[in-house]
Parts: C-alpha cells; sequence; structure tokens
C-alpha cells in the first residue's frame, strides 16, 4: 500500500491526540484515503523531555530542527499545532511556498492571518485546512463549506468558548460568585491560568471572525468584532435572567442583512427554549441561519486533545485525498463579497438594564421622560427595594426593541440623572416575546 509522510510542527497535548488518532484508527484511515498515512517527523522544544500519552515517538520521529519538516521533499503535509502566531506563520508560509498543504488548529493565526495564508496556498496549489480552530471537535467549518454550500447564510450565533461557558453554568445553577468558579474552572484545567483571553471574550472573537470569512465569503479582520466579556457579570444579573426567563450566555454572533454585517461577541440574553440555552458546562453550539435550510445547530466539545485532534485527523484525510487526486489548492477562492459593517443605527435588539435609584418622588416620571425622548417602550420593569441601603431602589428594565445608536444615547442620558445612583449592568437580549 502506497504510504503517505506527514510532518508535525509541535506535540503537545493536541499532537499527541493526533499521533494516537493515526497509531488506533490506521485501519478506518487506511480505507478512507486508500493510503497508509504515518507521521514521519515531529517538531519538539525540547527531546528528554518526558511525554505522557497513549501513543509514544520513537526517537528519530522528535526534532529539534523545522527544516526536517518543513524541507524533507516525502513529507506532503504538515499539521501545525505549535500554538504560537508569529512562529507558527513564519513556518507555515514556508511550507505552503514549497507546495505543501498544512492543516492547522491554530485560531489566534486563523483570524489575524488568515486570509494572507490562504491566499499563499491558492498561488502555490496547496490546501489550508484549519477546521479545530472554531470549536475542537465540532465539524462546524466543513459545515459551513460543504453541508450548506449550496444556501444563503444569514446568521451565525453560539458559544465558542467553553471556558466562560462552565463559569456561567455553575454561577447560575450553584448561585456562586465568578471568582470562585473560575478558580474551580483553573483547578479542573477548563481555565487557562491566565485566563483573560477566554473571560474578556477574545478567544471567541477569534472564532467569530473566521466563522464570518467562511460563512459570509468576506475578508472580516478581528478588529471588526466588538468585544465584551463575562467579567462584571453577577449572582443577581443571573437571578434576574431566571426570574424573567432567560438564560445568559456569552454569545458570538455574525449577521448579514442586505450585504451588511454586525460582528460582536458579548454576553446575551436568551429565552430558556432557545437552544443555545440548554448548552452547559464546556460543552460549545453554533446556531446557523440559511434562507434554504432554515435552522441547523452544530453542538458538542469544543476543546480537549481527542475531539480537538479529530477535526485535525479529518482535515488531514481532506488533504491527503485531494493530493491523491491532484486537486490540492483547487477549494481556495477569492472572497465574494464586499466587506460592509452595520452602522449602530443598523443594528437593532432588545436590551436589559438593572439601575440603582434614588426612592423618591420624581425618579420614575424622569426616568420615563428619558426613554419617551428616545421613543422606547418598555416591555417589562420591575421595582424593588435595595436591602441594606436606604431611599434606594432597584428598577430592572427590559425594552422593546430598539437601535444601538439610540441605546447608547439611553445609556448616557441615565448616567447624567440625578435620581440614577448607578447602571449596575446591561445586556442585550436576543429573541423573546
Amino acid at each position: 500500500m502506497e504510504k503517505i509522510a506527514v510532518g508535525m510542527l509541535g506535540f503537545g497535548t493536541v499532537g499527541a491526540g493526533v499521533a494516537q488518532l493515526l497509531e488506533e484508527h490506521k485501519q478506518e484511515l487506511q480505507h478512507q484515503v486508500g493510503a497508509d498515512v504515518f507521521l514521519k517527523k515531529a517538531l519538539v522544544r525540547d527531546l528528554e523531555k518526558p511525554r505522557t500519552g497513549q501513543v509514544s515517538l520513537r526517537e528519530d520521529q522528535l526534532t529539534l530542527e523545522a527544516d526536517d519538516v518543513l524541507r524533507d521533499p516525502e513529507i506532503h503535509t504538515v499539521i501545525e499545532v505549535m500554538g504560537s502566531v508569529d512562529q507558527a506563520r513564519k513556518y507555515i508560509t514556508q511550507a505552503l511556498q514549497q507546495g505543501k498543504s498544512v492543516v492547522t488548529a491554530n485560531k489566534d493565526l486563523m483570524a489575524l492571518h488568515g486570509a494572507e495564508l490562504l491566499k499563499i496556498a491558492a498561488d502555490n496549489h496547496s490546501d489550508l485546512f484549519y477546521e479545530a480552530s472554531v470549536a475542537g471537535g465540532i465539524p462546524v467549518l466543513r459545515g459551513l463549506t460543504e453541508g450548506l454550500a449550496s444556501d444563503r447564510i444569514t446568521k451565525m450565533m453560539g458559544i465558542v468558548n467553553g471556558t466562560t461557558n462552565y463559569v456561567l453554568t455553575k454561577m447560575s445553577q450553584d448561585d456562586r460568585p465568578y471568582q470562585e468558579v473560575l478558580l474551580e474552572a483553573q483547578e479542573l484545567g477548563f481555565a487557562e491560568s491566565d485566563p483573560t483571553a477566554d473571560v474578556e471574550g477574545l478567544d471567541a472573537a477569534r472564532k467569530v471572525a473566521i466563522l464570518a470569512n467562511l460563512g459570509f465569503s468576506m475578508n472580516v479582520e478581528l478588529s471588526d468584532v466588538t468585544v465584551e466579556g463575562i467579567t462584571s457579570i453577577t449572582t443577581d444579573d443571573l437571578a434576574y435572567c431566571r426570574q424573567m426567563g432567560y438564560t445568559l450566555k456569552l454569545i458570538g454572533l455574525a449577521e448579514r442583512k442586505n450585504g451588511k454585517v454586525e460582528l460582536a461577541v458579548q454576553p446575551m440574553m436568551l429565552p430558556n427554549d432557545h437552544p443555545l440555552s440548554s448548552v452547559q458546562n464546556e460543552y460549545n453550539a453554533v446556531y446557523i441561519y440559511g434562507e434554504a435550510v432554515g435552522e441547523t445547530m452544530f453542538y458538542g466539545p469544543g476543546a480537549g486533545a481527542l475531539p480537538t485532534a479529530t477535526a485535525v485527523v479529518s482535515d488531514l484525510v481532506t488533504s491527503v485525498r485531494n493530493m491523491r487526486l491532484g486537486v490540492s489548492g483547487q477549494h481556495v477562492g477569492e472572497p465574494l463579497n464586499e466587506k460592509h459593517i452595520k452602522p449602530d443605527n443598523e443594528v437593532f435588539s432588545k436590551y436589559f438594564l438593572r439601575l440603582h435609584v434614588k426612592d423618591a418622588t420624581g425618579t420614575f416620571a424622569a426616568l420615563t421622560s428619558i426613554f419617551a425622548e428616545e421613543d422606547v417602550s418598555f416591555e417589562r420593569l420591575v421595582q424593588w427595594p435595595v436591602e441594606g441601603m436606604v431611599n434606594t431602589a432597584e428598577i430592572v428594565i427590559i425594552t422593546h426593541t430598539t437601535s444601538l445608536d439610540v441605546y447608547k444615547r439611553l445609556q448616557k442620558a441615565l448616567n447624567s440623572l440625578d435620581v440614577v445612583i448607578d447602571i449596575k449592568s446591561s445586556y442585550r437580549v436576543e429573541g423573546g416575546s
């Protein structure tokens, strides 16, 4: 049987998972591609480092020199699982320029430099696949490019970060504060020692940029995504959501209408009957709206060695098939649509507001006049006294649909009112009656 050599850049948790699948699923992979795919060489930082995993590589399979992978004429596909940006970009560029195909799980790289690398791949008749960069083992990118290729995608929204979903799930279910749950997530391995990229929404924003590029056939940049994280969410906010029939999730959103797109990552209140509301703990899900198919959802583990490795090896299978058929690099095309970002006056939603106000005559009239001036009505309005604070009331409002620019003016006007002590929290409300 024909043997096909594969090289790997990096051999950490995901790399070890890839090696495990190549070994344990060898028979299935041979059936899929009609050849014996094997790992010839893996670039590592330290040859002496103890490596725990289901598969141990031989000494001759490990190297400290990138050229042993990049310049080996027998290696036609390179798997990048290093996790860096600049070094990975350099190595992937070199591989593509030599006509090698590349499979990567690097979301940071693809969000920042994906368009550039895809062009290099096309120019050199090479493949560049990156399924694992968005949702681990969930085949959402393949779903967009193959399963939904005949449709016109209008909206993608999803939970694409397992750390934040775990934290919000436990905060809501157990009525525990953010810092306590985050520490637990770190101890369990669901959060990094420095969780900034996750909890501030940056990780999800990178994935939204990748989804929008593919789903809308448009060169979207990371800077086009509006980003807000979960660090200011309190158990009080979550309790109000439950009382009102909503679930609070960190949602990545990409929506297209009349040729313009909105790209955002932010905490959103979803009706409890929305499919994404039931996605718990570290799991991910992406909800996709197409003009023809209607609504579909991709759900599963968004991280982990073997789920992510599954996506990597699936891309490898496609790459090897293309190579054997002589069609490598032919799936990459120029973006179809020009990028037009929606201005604030074309972004519409309902909003949740939680205010602390002076419990005095005229407060309610002052508040309602502000909303009346902007022609924004209330869907719900509830008032409670604030425990431990004299002459202070808490008002919770869900507005009817309004534009983002109007809502920003509302917030500014409310902050300027003498009767408003503080805007405690504000969230977008997606859907609902």
